[in-house]
């Protein structure tokens, strides 16, 4: 399974994730049919742009607590200051794409990133 993880502002709009998405399937060589589920952090699971997203997709939004994205952080491959602020993982993206695509789960490549999101895939067998 692979999992697309966003990280974001609290004013992005599905406009802006289903943008940072296209620039990551387009450097990762995948298509949009490849992508299982999306992966946010569980306090931005109830917001409006991931789950319009979702929907256009139509697949399912995976809210990922803290304690699991901390618990991936060993896997990330990029830093950010805002997100070790916020969540005390280097990555927001990368960090919720390997939680959410489960035990053993890799990147496969670095997160992507524009003014209002970040996004990254992992592959795993899942929760």
């Amino acid at each position: 399974m692979i999992v697309a993880g966003f990280g974001f502002r609290k004013d992005a709009t599905a406009a802006d994730l289903a943008a940072v998405l296209a620039m990551a399937l387009g450097r990762a060589s995948l298509t949009q049919a490849e992508v299982g589920a999306l992966a946010v952090p569980e306090a931005k699971a109830g917001k409006g742009a991931a789950g319009a997203l979702a929907a256009d997709l139509g697949c399912p939004v995976l809210a990922v607590p803290t304690a699991a994205m901390q618990a991936a952080a060993h896997g990330c491959l990029t830093r950010s200051a805002r997100s070790e602020a916020a969540y005390g993982v280097p990555s927001v993206a990368e960090a919720v794409a390997l939680a959410a695509a489960g035990p053993g789960a890799r990147l496969i490549r670095p997160r992507v990133a524009t003014a209002k999101a970040t996004c990254a895939f992992a592959q795993g067998d899942g929760p």
